[in-house]
């Protein structure tokens, strides 16, 4: 596998936050409630869907000769996970989308400072997953192909297209400018290749515990959509617009995988 295949496959992702975030350039100043329920419900399916196939699924095939023990690295690597994005929910200032009050210290920047912050600690366990598949596949480990990490990045850039959007017009509706709302925009993901850059430089350390590698980044994937992108599709009147787009992104990139793994 050459570099180049490696830096296309960690790139996917990122590339998929700044096409959603050029929506500003092209659409109206503001999403309806329904297409922001959409789009979340669609990315929180593709992020459990991925969680479950890319992840916590080939981290106990390769535990499988623990035998019945098996599922112990991939739930000590998930709570790991879990804890680790709560713990940053707490010393990180954020601000979610329809939130009136924002997340972690008391601290002085603006909002759509941190609706930005939100949005790239949602963004940090997937650069983490990415990251620590192409680990796998660049140590050999069996179990991961090409085909499947290309499978987690394109399933993921295509859920972070609709994120993308809903984190730059929201600023263009409160009145920033366009070119800078694409920047927020932009910079929300940017911490999706550097996390997965961050997880292929520790490859070597990785191997041995790749297992719980794969699980934590499930289980901080995990976090975001219960914690996040549920309460979100499913706030104001009721609708099940998000439910069904949930069930949309889950059954593509089940698909995905399994067809491309």
């Amino acid at each position: 596998m050459s570099n180049f295949e490696i830096f296309n496959g960690l790139m996917i992702p990122f590339v998929g936050t700044a096409l959603g975030s050029a929506c500003v350039f092209f659409m109206g100043k503001h999403l309806s409630d329904m297409v922001q329920r959409s789009l979340t419900g669609f990315a929180a399916g593709v992020m459990v869907a991925a969680s479950i196939w890319s992840l916590l699924v080939p981290a106990m095939e390769q535990s499988a000769h623990l035998g019945q023990w098996a599922f112990v690295p991939a739930v000590v690597g998930f709570w790991l996970g879990v804890l680790f994005l709560l713990l940053l929910d707490h010393i990180i200032p954020h601000l979610h989308r329809n939130s009136p009050q924002a997340e972690g210290p008391h601290t002085n920047l603006g909002k759509s400072t941190m609706l930005t912050l939100a949005v790239a600690l949602h963004n940090l366990p997937e650069g983490m997953a990415v990251g620590a598949v192409y680990a796998g596949l660049l140590t050999g480990t069996q179990g991961i192909s090409l085909a499947g990490a290309l499978a987690l990045s394109l399933g993921i850039a295509i859920q972070n297209f609709p994120e993308g959007a809903i984190i730059s017009m929201p600023l263009r509706a409160g009145g920033m400018s366009k070119p800078r709302s694409f920047v927020y925009g932009v910079l929300s993901g940017a911490v999706e290749p550097l996390g997965a850059i961050l997880t292929i430089a520790l490859a070597w350390v990785l191997v041995p515990i790749l297992p719980y590698a794969l699980s934590f980044a499930a289980g901080a994937m995990m976090y975001v959509v219960v914690e996040e992108l549920i309460p979100e599709m499913s706030t104001g009147k009721h609708s099940n617009v998000g439910t069904v787009c949930f069930a949309v992104g889950f059954t593509l990139m089940m698909a995905l995988d399994v067809a491309l793994g």
